[in-house]
């Protein structure tokens, strides 16, 4: 039995009997294909002829697959499905090679996050740039989504359905206080032994705030701060200088002086940070890189300081 030739097997002849596969009739497979129903009907022929099996039955119906043609057929498509993906993988290719990607944010993400991740998505793709802006409130990135301003936001989770996002690290809010007025036991800090002290906050609109404001409201502790400050580094700073005492997201007090003492919270409390797009948006080829390089580079940071 002389052995086949799958070289001489071609691409046309393939998508011809996909094409009679799906429509059922060598005229409407021509008019898919915007050819000849005489082309169809060779390159079908020829393709029979290199495989030497009938892949059709022909009759007054339209035409039928034979058992050994509903194999090819199956084959066929799959390896036509691989083509159009290297197609895909190309134009992305094509694409990445110039464009920006917008992210927003917060302070603390900005500076301990996204250099790392930028760090590597410019290694990938040195012809993309990045662009860097900051929310002003709790919900600042999302409301800059949806004006079109951004294609990439960090803020806190959950949000609403109208954004796909994807959980990146859970944050631990510590309480700061002066090393010499610290108790000594840093695991155990009271109610009595954090409040004794003035509390300096962040600003109302900032996200810290409203975790911490909504946190002392459960817990019935009404306490007025005595400081509002914009900048985390102020407010570790002024712990720092023994002006009183802080509540503030371990991220956001990052890096953290020697001589300021920090304090496990009587309950715990934790900002969940995602990161998020929008769910109807069209996003650019280099935008879906960005979230790729960023999983993976965060992924990768986590297992290493596991």
């Amino acid at each position: 039995m002389a052995e086949i030739n799958v070289n001489r097997i071609k691409l046309s002849q393939l998508r011809a009997l996909v094409a009679i596969a799906r429509t059922g009739t060598f005229s409407d497979a021509a008019s898919q294909l915007d050819l000849s129903q005489s082309a169809v009907s060779h390159a079908i022929a020829t393709l029979e002829e290199e495989l030497g099996v009938s892949l059709l039955s022909r009759g007054r119906q339209g035409a039928v697959l034979t058992p050994v043609g509903q194999q090819v057929t199956t084959e066929a498509q799959t390896m036509l499905s691989h083509l159009k993906n290297i197609g895909r993988k190309a134009q992305d290719a094509k694409g990445l090679q110039a464009g920006l990607v917008r992210v927003v944010g917060f302070r603390s993400v900005a500076t301990h996050v996204l250099p790392v991740v930028i760090e590597e998505f410019r290694r990938q793709y040195p012809g993309i740039s990045v662009s860097i802006g900051e929310g002003n409130d709790v919900r600042g990135a999302e409301e800059i989504l949806r004006r079109g301003e951004a294609d990439i936001g960090f803020t806190y989770l959950p949000v609403n359905d109208a954004f796909d996002a994807w959980e990146l690290f859970r944050d631990d809010y510590v309480a700061l206080l002066p090393k010499e007025k610290a108790p000594e036991n840093t695991d155990a800090i009271t109610w009595a032994q954090l409040t004794a002290l003035p509390l300096i906050l962040p600003l109302p609109d900032d996200g810290c705030r409203y975790n911490v404001d909504q946190y002392l409201l459960r817990h019935g502790q009404m306490v007025r701060p005595a400081y509002e400050v914009k900048e985390d580094s102020t407010v570790v700073s002024m712990v720092r200088r023994g002006l009183g005492a802080t509540i503030i997201a371990k991220l956001a007090a990052e890096p953290i002086p020697e001589d300021v003492a920090v304090c496990t919270l009587p309950a715990p409390l934790q900002r969940v940070i995602g990161v998020i797009t929008l769910s109807d948006a069209l996003q650019t080829p280099p935008v879906f890189a960005f979230l790729d390089t960023l999983k993976a580079t965060w992924q990768q940071q986590s297992e290493s300081s596991a």
